[in-house]
């Protein structure tokens, strides 16, 4: 397909609302119903359904080792249901990327072209799967190899990539990928926010993530990569950005602010135990940032609430946007205002949070 017409179908204007599937094995998560059955096929299926019905379009499913293998989870929720999109989080290192384009070729065949992947380079218990790594350089190096050649082998045939850390001779994906409306591939969603990440989603990412910072915050990120990007004389459709954040939405300002206080007294007093997948053992830019925020005060621009991260949160855990729906929709507007496109929202007990928010919040956002 040309590139011309690719770059079209992977730029829109209009917002994507992804929820967050935790794929956790012990129950309790971030404060979710603690039921003996929550990581069951059954369960799941029943928050993918839910997402269908209530006007999402899809889940990020967590991943890490330590969790069920996330591809597979993907996998089984996109044959249960008909226009749920799995966001599958993986990792350079517990995928090799022929091996990888591969299985994900086929899953979007199967799945009638629903598939998205996150990119994850964060650190893992890599001994544990086998994998190695240098320093960040060497990290991030891969990585952005991985994000190249599993693009070439979506969209080329008979590939031949001879890189510093992942080679191919004379390969060819099957089935191949056809274009769709929208996409020329599953796009590849990216995080981190070290200098070496930056430059990794500038060349090569459809969609940065960021996690919950102030607006004039994600601005200077946004327009960081943007430059980035012509920098590095950027080959692809224009960077996409979006945001993954906690949204804690009631009927009333008043309700939101004092179930969002009770829940942080909650952590509070038990350490933050079940909110953080992220560790504070090594502490990734990205969350460091988030951490620092607390210096600025528990509540920034309108509704963005630090204190959980001053009680374990971590992740998206670490900042919520809270209040009405109309008050929080009015903060996501001026997410979108700025450039962010792909919004992935999540509050506990998420099978009821999904239809409270898709009731409430997500009818103000694409009206």
């Amino acid at each position: 397909m040309p590139y011309k017409t690719a770059r079209r179908r992977m730029s829109s204007t209009h917002p994507e609302f992804l929820w967050y599937i935790p794929n956790q094995v012990y129950a309790g998560h971030r404060g979710d119903e603690a039921v003996p059955d929550h990581n069951s096929l059954d369960t799941l299926a029943s928050h993918a359904k839910a997402l269908e019905e209530h006007g999402w379009q899809g889940a990020l499913i967590g991943t890490g080792w330590g969790r069920p293998d996330t591809f597979t989870v993907g996998a089984a929720l996109a044959a249960r249901t008909s226009r749920f999109e799995p966001l599958v989080a993986i990792r350079p290192g517990y995928w090799q990327p022929a091996q990888f384009a591969s299985a994900a070729a086929t899953l979007d065949h199967l799945s009638g072209g629903r598939l998205r992947i996150n990119i994850v380079s964060g650190q893992d218990k890599l001994a544990a799967y086998g994998d190695s790594e240098g320093d960040q350089a060497h990290r991030y190096a891969r990585t952005r190899e991985f994000m190249q050649l599993v693009r070439k082998l979506w969209t080329e045939e008979n590939v031949t990539y001879k890189g510093e850390h992942f080679q191919v001779t004379d390969s060819t994906v099957v089935p191949r990928i056809p274009p769709r409306e929208g996409r020329r591939h599953p796009r590849l969603y990216f995080g981190g926010a070290s200098p070496a990440a930056e430059r990794v989603a500038a060349a090569e990412a459809d969609v940065q993530l960021f996690w919950g910072e102030p607006l004039a915050d994600v601005q200077a990120r946004i327009e960081r990569l943007r430059s980035l990007a012509r920098e590095l004389g950027r080959e692809h459709a224009p960077l996409e950005f979006g945001l993954r954040i906690t949204t804690v939405v009631r009927e009333t300002s008043a309700q939101a602010w004092a179930d969002a206080e009770a829940k942080v007294a909650k952590m509070a007093a038990t350490q933050g135990a079940g909110w953080n997948d992220h560790g504070r053992t090594f502490v990734a830019v990205g969350q460091q940032r988030l951490l620092d925020l607390q210096a600025r005060g528990d509540v920034l621009d309108d509704n963005l609430y630090t204190a959980p991260g001053r009680f374990g949160g971590g992740g998206a855990g670490t900042t919520w946007l809270v209040g009405s729906a109309q008050e929080v929709a009015s903060s996501l507007r001026k997410y979108q205002a700025l450039g962010i496109r792909h919004f992935i929202l999540s509050d506990t007990p998420y099978l009821q949070e999904i239809e409270r928010q898709g009731r409430t919040l997500l009818p103000l956002l694409r009206g």
